[in-house]
């Protein structure tokens, strides 16, 4: 006996998972002591580790970012 289309498993279709995009990585951590990771725009010592993954930035340019950021439309 055949079985109804409905119950076939749809081996063509690709698995649609509830979200696109992948999760988000999680938030770099600071470290409590040395050695620190330089900032990328001025070069000034960071709050985050040396093995930091990604952009790494000061507190001074993280604001200044943030503030570019925030206010384009």
């Amino acid at each position: 006996m055949d079985q109804p289309q409905q119950d076939r498993p749809q081996r063509d279709q690709p698995r649609q998972d509830p979200s696109y995009c992948p999760a988000p990585a999680a938030p770099a951590g600071r470290v409590p002591g040395p050695p620190y990771a330089d900032c990328l725009e001025c070069g000034r010592p960071t709050e985050y580790g040396v093995a930091t993954p990604g952009v790494v930035l000061c507190p001074v340019c993280e604001w200044q970012d943030a503030q570019r950021t925030a206010c384009s439309g």
